[in-house]
């Protein structure tokens, strides 16, 4: 495995909107960090090293060593984190807690190569799922999960049990879900699923005019009185 990242964090007093307002103002964002072993802690940190987690090659999925002030230090992934709509800067972050011989539960992308014959012959490459949802190890958690498409035909598709997993991952979607499959244009699905309707249409004047009767002749009309 290779070195852990590390964050230092201060425990803090949650104390309202003013304590968070201050909070900021002297370059911290408010956090909080919980897990099964750990009871639920307000903490303290610099936006510019969450940050920098988070656009890393793992961004969220990336385990990192956190240093409490006071505290022991314990493992933790960032589980969520929210931006100020305006100004788009970092507004709170919550952290798990993890332990290595636990698995846990990530998305992690996931990443198409090759042509498909599919498409070379017209058709259209549909990725149901652009990230997966995974369970493994934390020191197992992959970039990414590749699949080559070369070989999918038109109107074929990959499911969860096609893909090549690293050792220890487990895709949690079922085995036959479709992931990514080759599709006719639209334009072609459309006036497939036209046809029969219009020859329905079409039948249907055919079948009238077959069926109806012929107009009553018209009742002779009644003499005219006699002067």
């Amino acid at each position: 495995m290779t070195t852990m990242q590390t964050l230092t964090a201060k425990p803090r007093t949650p104390a309202g909107k003013g304590e968070t307002r201050r909070l900021r103002s002297a370059g911290q964002v408010p956090a909080i960090a919980y897990g099964k072993g750990l009871t639920a802690t307000a903490l303290a940190i610099a936006p510019k090293d969450v940050l920098t987690i988070l656009r890393s090659e793992k961004g969220k999925n990336t385990v990192v060593q956190l240093k409490v002030e006071g505290q022991s230090d314990f493992l933790a992934m960032i589980k969520d984190y929210s931006y100020h709509p305006l100004t788009r800067s970092l507004e709170h972050v919550d952290f798990v807690q993890v332990k290595l011989d636990q698995p846990v539960t990530v998305d992690v992308p996931l990443i198409t190569h090759g042509k498909a014959a599919g498409v070379t012959l017209g058709g259209i490459l549909r990725q149901v799922y652009r990230t997966l949802p995974i369970s493994c190890l934390p020191d197992a958690i992959p970039l990414k999960i590749e699949h080559d498409v070369t070989n999918l035909s038109l109107n074929e598709a990959a499911a969860t049990k096609d893909l090549t997993l690293p050792p220890g991952v487990t895709v949690l979607l079922p085995a036959e879900q479709t992931v990514v499959s080759v599709v006719a244009p639209e334009k072609d699905r459309t006036e497939d699923a036209a046809a029969p309707v219009a020859g329905a249409a079409a039948a249907a004047p055919a079948a009238g005019a077959a069926g109806a009767k012929a107009p009553a002749a018209a009742a002779p009309a009644k003499d005219a009185k006699k002067k």
